[in-house]
């Protein structure tokens, strides 16, 4: 796709017309949501970027099963673990009681996401808006584009790239990873069955690794329910010191530990771990390039009235996959 043609049709201060308010009504809900629970911050982050690697920033991300069709949401990568949409849910009603079938919800998102790095981070940018909702959703379609947490360089950097991202880019949007939680399994790989004498990835920090595995018991059904921080070092704050942990053997993921595997990549992982302001800089940038990937504008899509359905709610286009 011509760097030109990506994200065109969007621009900022988008509904300064047709609703003022816009991104205020978002920002209040997303604030209210935020004080009662600031885990919703980097659950808001990560839907934003599980939209947008699928069908690109069109909301699809949102919408509920059909007899017939397995959505997005009930994916394997977002189903038990993505969350937050019972809080666009409440921004996309504010918004309809000003501003009736203006707003998309693909754009909810998009200020969402924004929003919850400026409350958790205190990173702030302008997002261009004019994204339109998508009529398909589905849930082979987000475990082919998804990047796993068992993923190496080369696989993240080629899925990054697909979604025209550079590897500079996937490394400074890993540091979304500085806040929120994970349950066990993704990570069990390598505190139990890692190919090693001890059955424990060498990369871990023997301290922490030991830690995981108090609080994920090998023989612990219950274990399955239960969720470790993302970021030991400082794990409710957006900020730099991920890479920083990264560096101490801190990484929880596979696709984290990866980021020092790969020449470049170490580069730019030492980089931010240095600079604070430079990368907050960089992640506010590549979260506006982020919600630029394959967007619907114009006449394409729809503002839905309801973000879960197509409008006319019946869901014949899922089923058709139009």
């Amino acid at each position: 796709m011509p760097a030109a043609a990506i994200g065109a049709g969007l621009s900022v201060g988008y509904y300064e017309f047709t609703c003022p308010s816009a991104e205020q009504v978002v920002y209040e809900t997303i604030a209210a949501a935020y004080a009662n629970n600031p885990g919703i911050a980097p659950g808001l982050i990560r839907m934003f970027f599980h939209d947008c690697f699928v069908r690109g920033c069109d909301a699809s991300v949102l919408l509920d099963s059909t007899p017939g069709n397995e959505a997005e949401k009930d994916a394997l990568p977002n189903n038990p673990s993505l969350h937050g949409f019972d809080v666009i849910d409440a921004a996309k009603s504010a918004l309809e009681a000003v501003c009736p079938e203006t707003v998309s919800c693909a754009d909810v998102v998009a200020f969402a996401a924004r929003d919850s790095a400026t409350l958790s981070g205190d990173i702030y940018f302008e997002v261009p808006a004019g994204r339109r909702d998508g009529l398909v959703s589905l849930a082979a379609e987000a475990l082919a584009n998804l990047p796993s947490p068992l993923s190496n360089a080369s696989t993240l950097v080629e899925a990054f790239a697909k979604k025209n991202l550079t590897a500079a880019e996937m490394v400074t949007l890993s540091g979304a990873h500085s806040i929120g939680v994970s349950h066990c399994g993704p990570f069990r790989n390598r505190i139990y069955n890692f190919s090693s004498p001890t059955g424990v990835d060498p990369s871990l920090n023997p301290a922490y690794a030991a830690r995981l595995q108090r609080e994920c018991p090998f023989n612990d059904a219950s274990s399955g329910n239960t969720t470790v921080v993302l970021d030991t070092l400082t794990p409710v704050v957006l900020d730099n010191l991920y890479y920083v942990g990264l560096k101490l053997g801190l990484g929880l993921f596979t696709s984290d530990a990866a980021l020092l595997t790969d020449g470049r990549l170490r580069e730019q992982v030492g980089q931010n771990a240095l600079f604070g302001e430079l990368w907050a800089y960089r992640f506010a940038r590549a979260m506006v390039k982020m919600g630029k990937i394959e967007v619907k504008t114009g006449t394409e899509g729809e503002i839905r009235e309801n973000c879960h359905v197509v409008n006319g709610g019946d869901g014949w286009w899922l089923r058709a996959g139009v």
